[in-house]
């Protein structure tokens, strides 16, 4: 199969769809890879790198979107690009088509396109493989970041994460114990810091004092306890979400207020909306900004910021998904991966998802409807 790894155009976008070890195994597999001169260049493996492995540079962006069979990226390609898609072709992308403009759904549908959503992937127990692998990053790196925020030279109070003899750590608050809240916990427990981990769902709290390895406090998320915890804390991770939904707001700014001056906020849940009424997107060099004395830290896709880690491991957890489908073709492996068929919004331009055809008014075709190839 001919598979396509386009150069990520979208600002700020450090990672590359797959590592050159991710490359080798399909190669080795007997396709042919053509990657966009560029693609990994950002998250430290330049062309090079997967020329080594035996795959194709593409210096123009026809040749990256409109030769392969299947492509991977990380975003989809912009609606600017579509008429460079094949039909028949299928794409692998956090796509997030659900927040789409109506027109662009339908002139992806009309390129009879099979669009995959990796933040969509799931499997019968509900747990999305690929959006785990990110918000495992996605935690550890909010710890660091906090940690700097917390010094005085970038605005915060002065303190250490872990403390010191004789010095107590900081106050860290998470809000959510889902994998990203976790992941953040580990990480902060990991440094010292004192954590308090908050979550509406008991049985979820309890997984996660099991699963740490460092004793943490585990509240449950009611207002009360959500304000307790703000008055102590001196940095608040958070770290809530809903499957495709806006993140709920749990901060007011009135509660922002319970917080002492110069502590910080970090505000995980921003690509879905924020879990903070004081939340607004930033992006580096200037990624700050004060409310009522405290610092927030509010920037979206926060895994691309540490681009080869993250890289490997969006390529560990997609890798598996690229193999069976360059194998066996989607269809088969749509039928004997539940994470596949539940991750795919468009098959062969038809809306493959009940809630996305109801959303934008089309005809709703469930997956193993879809002839495997229809007449040009």
């Amino acid at each position: 199969m001919e598979i396509g790894i386009p150069r990520e155009s979208r600002s700020r976008e450090h990672r590359v769809a797959l590592a050159p070890s991710g490359v080798k195994a399909l190669v080795q597999h007997g396709h042919r890879v053509w990657v966009e001169t560029g693609a990994g260049a950002d998250a430290g493996h330049p062309d090079g790198d997967y020329e080594s492995t035996g795959a194709l540079i593409a210096f123009t962006r026809i040749e990256t979107l409109g030769r392969p069979e299947l492509i991977v990226g990380v975003h989809p390609p912009d609606p600017s690009e579509y008429e460079l898609l094949r039909p028949d072709q299928v794409v692998f992308a956090f796509w997030a088509l659900p927040t789409f403009h109506p027109d662009d759904v339908r002139r992806l549908a009309a390129r009879r396109l099979t669009a995959v959503g990796l933040e969509a992937m799931e499997d019968e127990q509900g747990h999305a493989p690929v959006l785990t692998s990110m918000s495992e990053i996605a935690g550890a790196l909010a710890l660091t970041v906090g940690a700097e925020l917390l010094l005085n030279e970038l605005g915060g109070k002065g303190i250490v994460v872990g403390g010191a003899p004789g010095v107590p750590p900081a106050e860290c608050v998470i809000l959510g114990a889902g994998v990203l809240g976790r992941s953040a916990a580990r990480a902060a427990t990991g440094a010292g810091a004192s954590v308090t981990l908050l979550d509406r769902d008991v049985a979820r709290l309890r997984s996660a004092a099991l699963e740490l390895r460092h004793p943490v406090t585990t509240l449950l998320a009611t207002r009360p306890n959500i304000e307790k915890a703000l008055a102590f804390a001196d940095l608040v991770l958070g770290a809530v979400a809903v499957r495709g939904r806006r993140a709920p707001l749990l901060v007011s700014r009135d509660m922002l207020r319970l917080m002492k001056p110069r502590s910080v906020v970090i505000d995980l849940s921003i690509d879905m909306g924020g879990c903070f009424e004081t939340s607004r997107p930033t992006a580096f060099p200037d990624p700050t900004y004060e409310i009522d004395g405290i610092i927030h830290f509010c920037v979206p896709n926060l895994p691309s910021v540490a681009a080869r880690s993250a890289t490997q491991a969006l390529t560990n957890a997609v890798l598996p998904y690229l193999v069976e489908v360059a194998a066996a073709g989607f269809e088969p492996a749509a039928a004997a991966l539940p994470e596949l068929r539940r991750g795919t919004y468009l098959h062969r331009g038809h809306c493959a998802r009940e809630s996305l055809a109801r959303a934008f008014g089309l005809p709703y075709v469930p997956l193993a409807s879809v002839p495997e190839r229809e007449a040009e």
